[in-house]
């Protein structure tokens, strides 16, 4: 990515105050609790519009807004700030920052709300809806206004800041829904319909057509070498930044961020996630997420708490004529397999470094964002067919896809770390070294603060490094011991008291609702 494409603001990852989104579709039985997903019929779109066109025919938008309208609803989401809190304090992201501005961000004598909007689609008819991480994430209360203007306090189910998606649910039934369609069958050239509440402005259409396919912006990514890496069995802080954008041109602005790109015959094929501005409001480039990708990360978090993300275990190059020439190779279009991580199914499997991957499935491959998105669609212990090209001629290799961890089976996510995802905490025990001087100042044991994200604990003013030594008066001497601590205590008041380790004697106390 070039310098001056990163200057167009791929602040663009149209955060809390601005949302742009696509649906996609969960539906919940009637009979049984179990989710399941509601795929749009072709005979609900073979009416016939009052102009005589049949619904989905290019310059024909009615079908595709009455469908998805209903659908859509505005999320307001509020962040108190305390007295004396700064802007790094909040961990609002530098990416997001112009969005946010310096509204509520300087210091006040009393606790203040930093309030922002988005949009969600409504994915089943008993109140799922998906949406934007980036949207929910760190803030204390969640509102949620249907299209009718009824409003409902909603609670995250599960967040996944690798592909920007989050699961939220209101106390609701009977919903309307909006049904997924196949992003994969989306056309470039073809006409689509953003839905969003851009500005506040609730229930707002705009259209224009699908301009390309399979970006990969980096607006997720930290660092191109976690990029690089995707795949990898053994990832310490988390999944590598997963993005295989839909580019359209239809026009998003703030607070589309979680809503729903829809095609013609009124399917969800895309959550409107970011925008490309030098300005940060609509320049003519906006970006979703693609529905196939939603629908599998939102049926994961809401049936196991987290993405089952699976890894071939290769590191990547995405190669063009300058490489290929480096290379040796004659193709210019595919993914180059760099080398393995370590427990990788790839390699077992029978692929080899310099191979280069041409299709996944049957499905053509030509770079790094097209190869993500087809693994991220998948669980471990799934079997993947990979078409690789080898010193001249194609061979295919069956690779039984591992998760994180190198095995094959579902990963769960219980309570506890559920709710350190949302408190935005890494959790560490203490090393012996660590130990040996705080028990020299009176003190047993602790939690320490590793990593800390956008969340309660990084607003109330704790920093990474921080002991965690008391839970509601109950000591704590591991990481083992806060998650029973705290286990159970969702919606409730907590009080954690601690230290930092260059000043043990000085101990810290603060309560908030977990």
């Amino acid at each position: 990515m070039s310098q001056n494409w990163k200057q167009l603001a791929l602040i663009g990852v149209i955060s809390g105050t601005i949302a742009a989104g696509s649906v996609e579709l969960l539906n919940k039985s009637q009979s049984q609790e179990s989710v399941i997903f509601k795929d749009a019929k072709p005979a609900s779109y073979a009416k016939l519009t009052s102009a005589g066109n049949a619904s989905g025919m290019p310059g024909d938008f009615t079908y595709a807004a009455d469908v998805s309208m209903p659908a859509v609803v505005h999320i307001k989401s509020t962040m108190r700030q305390r007295a004396g809190e700064s802007r790094q304090q909040m961990q609002i992201p530098d990416m997001f920052r112009d969005f946010f501005g310096e509204r509520g961000m300087q210091p006040q004598e009393g606790p203040q709300k930093q309030e922002a909007s988005g949009s969600g689609v409504i994915i089943s008819a008993d109140g799922y809806i998906v949406t934007n991480n980036h949207v929910v994430e760190g803030a204390d209360e969640l509102e949620v206004v249907l299209s009718n203007k009824r409003s409902y306090k909603a609670k995250v189910i599960g967040t996944d800041p690798s592909t920007d998606i989050a699961v939220i649910q209101i106390p609701a039934k009977n919903l309307q829904a909006l049904s997924f369609g196949n992003s994969d069958a989306a056309k470039v050239g073809e006409w689509v319909v953003a839905v969003g509440n851009p500005f506040n402005l609730e229930s707002t259409v705009t259209t224009g057509i699908v301009s390309a396919k399979g970006r990969g912006l980096g607006i997720i990514a930290q660092k191109q070498a976690e990029r690089e890496s995707f795949g990898s069995a053994q990832q310490p802080k988390g999944d590598s930044p997963l993005e295989s954008f839909i580019q359209t041109d239809a026009v998003v602005n703030p607070g589309n961020s979680g809503g729903a790109l829809v095609n013609l015959k009124g399917e969800l094929i895309g959550i409107n996630t970011a925008i490309a501005s030098p300005t940060g409001s609509f320049a003519g480039y906006a970006f979703a997420v693609p529905s196939n990708l939603v629908k599998k990360v939102a049926g994961d978090l809401i049936e196991y708490g987290n993405v089952q993300r699976a890894y071939l275990g290769i590191m990547l190059e995405e190669l063009n004529s300058k490489n290929a020439d480096e290379y040796g190779l004659k193709e210019t279009s595919g993914v180059y397999v760099k080398s393995f991580s370590p427990n990788s199914s790839a390699k077992e499997a029978g692929i080899k470094a310099g191979d280069v991957i041409l299709k996944m499935d049957g499905n053509d491959i030509s770079t790094v964002p097209q190869l993500q998105e087809q693994i991220g669609r998948k669980k471990p212990g799934e079997t993947v067919t990979i078409l690789v090209s080898r010193n001249g001629s194609t061979k295919e290799v069956g690779v039984k896809l591992r998760n994180r961890e190198g095995g094959s089976q579902i990963l769960k996510t219980d309570g506890a770390d559920m709710m350190l995802n949302e408190l935005g905490l890494q959790l560490n025990d203490l090393s012996p070294r660590e130990l040996k001087v705080l028990k020299e100042n009176g003190i047993d044991g602790g939690a320490k603060i590793g990593m800390l994200d956008a969340g309660k604990l990084a607003r109330v003013g704790v920093q990474e490094g921080f002991v965690i030594t008391k839970l509601n008066e109950k000591p704590i001497h591991s990481v083992q011991d806060f998650k029973k601590a705290i286990e159970g205590k969702k919606g409730s008041k907590v009080q954690i008291e601690g230290i930092y380790p260059d000043a043990p004697a000085d101990s810290i106390s603060f309560g908030f609702t977990v």
